[in-house]
């Protein structure tokens, strides 16, 4: 009498097929690259320079009203194109149901100071309380890296 025997280890394959994790970490990624620009709110701006900005949390808020400052002096409130005399009654409109009155302000870093100065005067004379002026953090070149 002869007795079988099975050898069912010899057919494990022990190695990790990677081809299906990399085709669905491909997919994430693309869909992250075509996501990314669009969750930018308001109109894209090259903001002034700073050594030391304060940080505003509040401005990446869903409801934050955002005004930009184009280098060509054209004013948009979030993504809609103002006339300097529409922005006071705009803004006011935006504002007044809210309790905390705060605005902010993003120019252009070649924007002439005179349009700039002009938005936060039709910004203030809505009624805001508070105005943010919107900068980045200036990388310096020169520091040695520790």
């Amino acid at each position: 009498m002869a007795i079988s025997v099975r050898n069912e280890g010899a057919k494990v394959n022990s190695n990790i097929n990677v081809t299906p994790m990399v085709d669905v970490m491909l997919v994430l990624l693309i869909i992250f690259m075509v996501i990314t620009p669009m969750l930018q709110k308001g109109q894209s701006v090259d903001l002034a320079k700073t050594n030391n900005p304060m940080q505003m949390p509040d401005a990446d808020k869903e409801d934050a009203v955002i005004v930009a400052v184009m280098r060509d002096g054209k004013v948009f409130l979030d993504t809609e194109i103002v006339t300097p005399d529409q922005l006071t009654q705009k803004v006011k409109d935006r504002v007044s149901s809210r309790q905390n009155k705060e605005v902010f302000v993003k120019a252009d870093a070649r924007a002439h100071y005179k349009a700039v100065v002009e938005v936060v005067d039709d910004v203030r004379s809505a009624g805001v309380d508070q105005l943010g002026l919107l900068t980045d953090q200036r990388r310096d070149s020169n520091k040695q890296q520790p």
